[in-house]
């Protein structure tokens, strides 16, 4: 039996890397008594598949994890019996049972949705609504990408499929809305200051980075807002529900059950 969980990341579990992320799931599911399917083999594994990688330092509304399970009393107590086990800074918001004809998580993700809001810093900040609105509107947006063995030139509008500004109170809602806060530290003044959010192609084949955006934004604005004063955080993970020709219709990866 299939299950697909979306979980939030915030606070210092942001600093954890995704093959640590890894292992405190495998540890947690062990702890929670679950009865997860291992691989076969003379080296078992717990069959478990992520959906995409989360930098370090990004925060996290939504995160997928899929698993399989031997036997499963109900979604339920599945999520109450892992949340009990949980540290401060991951949270198990959903979970839901998967067909056997449903790609993988990893398989199905073609977007992602994130926010970055600035924090309070010595650095001056443009209007965010005219030049995010001339910025997007442009034809093309160039990137020059250095890998260990090739140079590439891309064009990033391919990629950005919206661009909005926003309160950073959105977020704080949201969160308020599954009982955890993204605030590190309460004391930080982030209402008063603007935030964008945007949705980019996050597949295997095109993934566009949302920090990468912000510093062409940023070099578009004449603004030079370092990269230590800026928090991103991925609203959620989409994958494409269209058909080849069709127009792109992006959900949730719970929503696609």
């Amino acid at each position: 039996m299939k299950i697909r969980m979306k979980f939030a990341k915030y606070g210092s579990i942001k600093f954890i890397g995704h093959l640590d992320m890894m292992r405190f799931f495998q540890k947690a599911i062990r702890r929670s008594g679950i009865d997860i399917r291992y691989s076969e083999g003379f080296s078992p594994h717990q069959i478990m598949s992520f959906a995409a990688p989360l930098g370090v330092g990004i925060e996290s509304l939504g995160e997928y994890l899929d698993i399989e399970v031997n036997t499963l009393t109900s979604t339920a107590e599945m999520v109450s019996a892992l949340n009990d086990t949980m540290v401060e800074g991951v949270q198990i918001l959903d979970a839901c049972i998967l067909p056997d004809t449903v790609k993988n998580a990893m398989a199905s993700v073609a977007a992602a949705s994130y926010q970055i809001h600035l924090k309070e810093g010595d650095f001056p900040i443009p209007d965010f609504a005219e030049k995010l609105s001339d910025f997007y509107a442009q034809e093309q947006i160039p990137y020059t990408k250095e890998t260990k063995k090739s140079i590439l030139e891309m064009d990033l509008k391919q990629g950005i499929y919206n661009m909005q500004v926003k309160e950073t109170q959105v977020l704080t809602d949201i969160m308020s809305a599954v009982a955890a806060v993204l605030i590190t530290n309460p004391d930080e003044k982030r209402l008063s200051l603007p935030c964008i959010q945007m949705t980019v192609d996050a597949s295997s084949s095109g993934n566009i980075k949302p920090t990468v955006v912000f510093e062409k934004f940023c070099e578009f604005a004449g603004c030079k807002i370092p990269s230590s004063r800026i928090q991103v955080t991925r609203l959620e993970t989409y994958t494409n529900l269209a058909k080849e020709g069709e127009v792109r219709r992006l959900v949730p990866l719970l929503s696609m059950i």
